[in-house]
């Protein structure tokens, strides 16, 4: 059960530090957002409150002093700068290693680097804002414990803890709670155990106590309720300010308090109307004066606004759970198609009815499925503002991230296998596509360049655009190192969209030094084949001096698709509907006329074909009339020759194996109503290796 409950916090804490890392890069957009301030501080508290319950005790340890500063940050004494931000960045990505494999891999060195930066910065505010401890500044140390004594106000607060009788399963012990709270100041506890059952009927995993408490604290409300942060869902928490003028309350408040708090108290019950009547009530007349919201206050008003307008019903479910749902769906849907089939050939009306029920339920329950995996692509783009961040300051650029189109959904496969090609495509961007700031002032355009990244749905595909406004492809370049390289012969004749179709080449690169960014010919190649592996389509478009876009074409998921069902003599084959555009007859007449050419005329157009019986080497005796499918590749018309369409086919994605994983222009199967295989059809593999060997023949 534990190693469920550490799991679920990793899980919860590579998310929260997403989260951080997010919030981090707008507050320096905006360092004065104070909702944002609230976010980053509640991150940091969360990871550090929640660690220490499942053994990261270096996490909680390094999170102390970090969250110090953003507890000064939030009150509005110290304000955010942009070493904060590089300082808080640095301790995201440290607790990011501290998460993996238990922190085996961290550099203490570079952690007690980040600690001393933050420490430093304590230190730095406290010298400034207290005179008397400017002449001892030569005998300070950075070291978590550094205090500096100032004359600070108290507040007394009654604080009412009632935990849910479960709370010990989530793997929360109270006990730390109120351990955390008597580190605030002065405190009084009592231990409420009226709710405690006969012995017989104690169960050891619930928890039968509540806590009372009387706390004497310069930290102020919203410091009290962040100890109760991560498990607010789980209890009845009840704040009461008892009395918030420092010149009443003193050292010799609370002893009386415990001496009245015991009074009140007979065998396992409290009575807090009788201690109410006695102490407290006289303390409140005292305190009436109202109080001017904190900067903390402010912030926690506007978050807790946003956060219960976000708020739903929600459950965390394992991936693999959801791709197993998906699996099953798709053998129903096989299953279903196989009713449906024995259905068309009945005479049995009640047959007949049921298989259209079915058939009305499994595409319900397929649309269900696959909704619940898809996510907003927002979640990926979010990453990429800490790469451009960091690349552009490396680089000596300045870089501006503009993204569209985050709520665009996508299959969860699609957006786990979409990232590392993105990094590439962007990282390529800065580095050959933005210019430098002095280069970019002398060609009149701003000295900030502009990466724009957006995302937007057409049918069943998602176009993803990566456009920058640097200095464009130069084809002449492109070409002269292509013919250097051997990829092509000199003197050949190249559109612009095959000259640009070159930085995919593998090999492929125009920088004139090797760095950590670039250089070296990898990265275009493994973008290319990591879209082309999603069935994907990536498209270059450039303009000299004013930019680049790069263009990925995804399909919506990768289990179900929408398919059209040919066969070439018994064998049966299914092509993505998407990409199909028609179908047209081809006779014997036709053939003869194209002289020996795959070629079809169209409404006076002519478009090649690729002949998928000669293609596959299928035998058998053809039909008088073939049909040709004419599909959309990359823009372009190409036909398949096939020698009849079935229809339209509902397609469940099967892999091939090992074995057969580098067949060309075989993207997957699927099994039919009858139990029959049908081969997935790569079209665009297709194409491009018919273009080649046509090319190779002249």
């Amino acid at each position: 059960m534990i190693d469920t409950h550490r799991q679920a916090f990793i899980e919860e804490a590579s998310e929260l530090l997403t989260e951080l890392e997010s919030s981090l890069l707008e507050l320096e957009e905006v360092p004065n957002d104070f909702e944002l301030i609230a976010k980053v501080f509640r991150a940091l508290h969360t990871i550090k409150g929640s660690s220490g319950m499942f053994g990261y005790d270096d996490i909680t340890m390094f999170t102390h002093d970090i969250e110090s500063v953003y507890d000064y940050i939030r009150k509005g004494d110290i304000a955010i700068s942009k070493n904060i931000i590089d300082l808080t960045l640095l301790a995201r990505d440290q607790i990011a290693v501290m998460l993996k494999d238990g922190g085996a891999a961290i550099d203490e060195a570079k952690t007690e680097e980040i600690l001393n930066g933050f420490r430093s910065i304590i230190v730095d505010y406290k010298l400034k804002s207290t005179p008397e401890a400017q002449t001892q500044s030569e005998d300070l140390e950075l070291k978590p414990t550094t205090q500096i004594p100032a004359k600070v106000n108290k507040t007394a607060y009654y604080i009412s803890f009632k935990p849910e009788a479960n709370i010990f399963l989530s793997g929360t012990n109270p006990l730390l709670l109120i351990g955390e709270l008597r580190e605030m100041g002065k405190a009084v506890v009592f231990t409420n155990y009226s709710s405690m059952p006969q012995f017989e009927e104690l169960n050891p995993e619930l928890c039968y106590a509540w806590w009372e408490l009387l706390l004497i604290t310069e930290k102020g409300e919203d410091a009290i309720k962040d100890v109760f942060i991560f498990v607010e869902d789980q209890c009845e928490l009840k704040i009461q300010i008892v009395d918030e003028t420092s010149n009443y309350i003193n050292d010799d408040t609370i002893e009386n308090f415990e001496e009245l708090l015991l009074s009140n108290v007979t065998d396992t019950q409290f009575n807090f109307e009788s201690l109410q009547q006695d102490f407290i009530s006289q303390l409140l007349e005292t305190a009436s004066r109202p109080k001017e919201k904190s900067i903390v206050a402010r912030a926690r008003e506007v978050s807790e606004g946003h956060h219960e307008a976000e708020q739903g019903s929600s459950i965390r479910v394992r991936a693999d759970k959801l791709d197993e749902l998906v699996n099953l769906v798709g053998e129903l849907v096989t299953l279903q198609a196989r009713l449906s089939q024995i259905a068309s050939t009945s005479t049995d009306s009640t047959i007949i009815s049921i298989s259209e029920e079915v058939e009305q339920i499994t595409w319900a329950l397929r649309d269900s499925a696959l909704n619940i995996r898809m996510l907003q692509i927002g979640t990926t783009f979010s990453k990429f503002k800490r790469l451009v961040r960091d690349l552009s300051k490396e680089l000596g650029k300045q870089v501006e991230l503009v993204t569209e189109g985050a709520e665009t959904e996508l299959d969860k496969t699609v957006i786990e296998r979409l990232n590392d090609p993105l990094v590439h495509i962007i990282r390529n961007s800065i580095d050959h596509g933005i210019e430098l700031p002095e280069v970019r002032s002398q060609n009149n355009k701003s000295q900030t360049g502009t990466v724009k990244l957006s995302a937007t749905q057409s049918g069943g595909s998602v176009l993803i655009t990566i456009a920058d406004d640097g200095a464009g492809l130069d084809k002449d370049a492109i070409k002269a190192k292509a013919i250097a390289s051997g990829m092509i012969n000199e003197g050949v004749e190249l559109t612009d969209s095959e000259i640009y179709s070159m930085i995919f080449m593998a090999g492929f690169s125009t920088a004139k030094k090797v760095t950590n960014v670039s250089g070296r010919g990898v990265g275009m190649d493994v973008v290319r084949k990591a879209i082309e592996s999603l069935r994907g389509v990536v498209e270059v478009s450039s303009k000299k001096g004013e930019g680049t876009q790069i263009t990925l074409k995804l399909p919506l998921t990768l289990a179900i698709i929408d398919g059209l069902l040919v066969k070439i003599t018994d064998d049966y084959f299914v092509m993505p509907l998407s990409s199909v555009v028609e179908c047209i007859e081809l006779t014997q007449e036709d053939i003869n006329n194209s002289h020996g050419r795959n070629l079809v005329n169209i409404r006076g157009d002519i478009v090649p074909y690729v002949n998928l019986r000669e293609r596959f080497r299928i035998e058998g005796i053809k039909p008088d009339i073939e049909q040709v499918v004419i599909a959309d590749i990359k823009g372009t018309r190409v036909g398949f020759l096939v020698d009849n369409v079935v229809g339209q086919h509902q397609t469940v994605l099967k892999t091939l194996g090992r074995v057969y994983k580098d067949v060309d222009g075989i993207s997957g199967a699927t099994i039919l109503g009858d139990g029959t295989l049908a081969l997935i059809l790569d079209v665009l593999k297709l194409a491009e290796k018919e273009e080649v060997e046509e090319k190779t023949s002249l």
